[in-house]
Formats: C-alpha cells, structure tokens, sequence
C-alpha cells in the first residue's frame, strides 16, 4: 500500500473521476446538483455584491453633493474671524479662515475692517449619509436665511455712524446771562440737579440783577465774615459744599455759581423753581 499511495494522483484526479461518472450514465443526477448549487449562489453572490456597493455609491454621492463652491461673505462691523468661521462651519477654524485670506486682512488677524470681502471654503460634510440629501435641499434656503441677516446686519450698522457727526460738535454758549444759563443747565443735566431756565432767571434777577460780581456786604452772613456772592448771592461755605464737578472753583464764576446754587437749592427745597425769596 505504501507504493500505491506514493504514485496517487492530486485530489483533481476526483475532479475527473467525477465528471466521468457523470458521462457514464450519472448526469441525470449530478448535473441538476452541480446546476442547483450554480443558481442558488448567484443571487447570493449578486445581494452580497450591492449591500457592498450600495453604501460606497450614496457616500460617494453624498460627497459630491456636500462639496460647495468657495463663498464670499462681507464683513460687517463687530465680526470677527473666530465668529464668521463658526457661522460657516470652517474646516481648521479661524486660522484656516485666516489663511485664505491673509491678503485682504492684513498682518493682524485680530483686526478685521467692515466691508472686505472674504472667501470661504465649504461647510463641513453632513453627519451621516441618510441626511446628506436632505442636508443639501436645505442649504440654498439656509443660505438664503445667512445672506438676509447679514445684510440686515450691514444696513443697521451702516446707517448708525450717520446720526454720529450731529453729535459731534460740541456745544457753545454766549458769554451773557442767557449764555450761562443754558450752559449751567446742561451741566446741571449731566448731574441730575433739576432747575429750569425760568426758575434760574427769576431767582438771578431777584439776588443780583444779573451782575456776576454782585456781592452783598451788609446782612448777617457779610458780619459773620461770610457775604454773599455772585449771580445767585451764594456764601463761600455753600458754594464749596454744593460745588459741581467740572465747573470753576471760584464762585464769582457765572456757571460755576448757577450750578452750586441750584444743587444746594434742590437739596434744600427740591429745585430751584420752588425758591421764590431769599433761601
């Protein structure tokens, strides 16, 4: 047996023997087998095959379709590279932003002018492949909803600085009675300290007939070594007390003593225009 299994043929020697048996009057049995085991394996093979391909062809698709053009987008004031690299899901944040566009920013990232232009690089690719379809019919209206705001945006920003110059230019007053008046009624604003032209003017008219160097020698508080000074008759003790930041230390100074004498007035009865005699 030794010799025997030395001189035996390959298992394709088998093979052979099989298709002669087959030839020899066994093809009515094993060709419908052989047929058979051919059929039931294609579609096998043919459902295993698309289950492979078919996620390659929608990724694939999904690519293409979530592959965007460079866009341009207009810097409006208050945007910095950080913000519009988040609103447009850059790939690499603001340094990639940057990178494209270091030409039209500049050295200083940091700084970026409104009303350059920059281009940006296509939005990150939708999370799964189920929604890259339905990610990609909703992106003209999204952007559509994007380029809305920001021009929303630009024309707010743009039409703000017009109002700018008017405020500008600073106030100026005449340097008469009606002068520091007015003037003395603007700072009494920015102080909070209540008074109106009127109720100045009366009270002015009444102490000092509108001379700023008026000053009155003769009552008590003249003997008390404490007289009376300037437009609205006002004591040095008060005049310091009451003083309004901002204006002059001297209180023969017209604004300056307007303005103590109304804040001492308001303390004491409320406004100026509730004095109508000596206060």
């Amino acid at each position: 047996m030794p010799a025997q299994g030395k001189h035996r043929r390959p298992k394709s020697v088998s093979l052979s023997r099989g298709i002669a048996a087959v030839t020899t009057g066994g093809a009515v049995l094993a060709l419908p087998v052989l047929g058979a085991t051919t059929a039931s394996a294609a579609p096998a093979h043919s459902v295993a095959a698309e289950k492979a391909v078919a996620p390659v062809s929608v990724t694939a698709q999904a690519n293409s379709v979530t592959k965007a053009t460079p866009a341009k987008h207009s810097v409006v004031s208050g945007e910095t590279l950080s913000k519009i690299a988040r609103e447009y899901s850059v790939s690499g944040g603001w340094k990639k932003l940057y990178e494209g566009n270091r030409k039209a920013v500049g050295e200083n990232p940091n700084l970026i002018h409104p009303g350059i232009t920059l281009t940006i690089g296509a939005k990150a690719a939708a999370p799964s492949d189920a929604k890259a379809g339905k990610a990609t019919k909703a992106a003209p209206a999204a952007e559509r909803t994007a380029t809305a705001d920001r021009a929303d945006r630009s024309e707010r920003t743009t039409a703000a600085p017009a109002a700018a110059p008017a405020a500008a230019a600073p106030a100026t007053y005449t340097n008469d009675l009606d002068g520091w008046i007015k003037e003395s009624l603007a700072v009494m604003a920015q102080h909070g300290i209540p008074g109106s032209y009127e109720g100045i003017h009366r009270n002015i008219i009444r102490e000092s007939s509108g001379n700023p160097n008026a000053i009155n020698n003769w009552d008590s508080n003249a003997v008390k070594g404490t007289p009376s000074k300037g437009l609205l008759q006002v004591i040095d003790p008060t005049f310091q007390a009451y003083h309004v930041p901002g204006t002059s230390t001297d209180s023969y100074d017209p604004v300056a003593n307007i303005t103590a004498a109304c804040n001492y007035a308001a303390d004491r009865y409320g406004s100026i225009d509730n004095v109508f005699g000596a206060y």
